[in-house]
């Protein structure tokens, strides 16, 4: 997965207006008590990050 799909994923769960400021703002377990965008910044995989995401959001199977 690349950045680019991550956030398009993102904004389609939680609205373009909410996605940024979320992924700024939201602290995950999962991601080592970091929010999304500093598990990114620190050169995580989108792919993992967004397994952190889907899971926090509670998304359905499909969003995987």
């Amino acid at each position: 997965m690349r950045h680019t799909e991550f956030w398009q994923r993102l904004e389609a769960a939680l609205g373009s207006g909410y996605a940024r400021s979320w992924a700024q703002m939201f602290v995950m377990a999962d991601l080592g008590g970091r929010t999304a965008q500093q598990a990114l910044d620190a050169g995580e995989s989108p792919k993992d990050v967004w397994a952190a995401v889907w899971a926090a959001l509670e998304l359905p199977a499909s969003e995987r």
